[in-house]
């Protein structure tokens, strides 16, 4: 048997500025923006550069008590992980954009990791794991 995860519902206030942040900060790639009338939503995917793996579906909030997860999905934890193959390029480019970090770089036993915000306040890891990490190390097998 062979599954994967393909997307991840992430709560949005607004599909166009949720787009603009990932796409123009982030660098993320626009993958899907198809208006659906039956439901009068639209299906909004996007991905980091390069990344075969699993996508954002940028869902805006479509009932109230949906608003008050907006930026806090995790309940205040990292909620989300960016792997890099540079962090440092990517860590300058995104303080140069404007990406609050809240939690400054810090080498540790996996790899190199920051904690910064997206638009809405969720947490996530900026992080380049070691060679020798085990996802590391399954990135680079299910790469050939």
């Amino acid at each position: 048997m062979k599954q994967s995860i393909i997307h991840i519902a992430l709560v949005v206030k607004d599909y166009d500025e949720a787009i603009d942040f990932y796409v123009n900060k982030l660098k993320f790639e626009l993958v899907e923006d198809t208006y659906q009338p039956e439901q009068d939503k639209r299906w909004v995917v996007v991905s980091p550069p390069g990344s075969n793996g699993v996508t954002l579906l940028l869902a805006k909030a479509s009932k109230p008590e949906q608003l008050d997860f907006i930026g806090n999905q995790a309940g205040g934890r990292v909620f989300l992980f960016l792997n890099t193959d540079d962090f440092w390029r990517d860590y300058h480019q995104m303080v140069s954009l404007g990406i609050k970090f809240v939690r400054e770089p810090k080498e540790a036993d996996y790899g190199t990791v920051a904690v910064f915000e997206d638009l809405y306040g969720n947490l996530w890891d900026l992080l380049q794991m070691n060679d020798d990490h085990p996802m590391a190390l399954r990135a680079a097998l299910c790469s050939r």
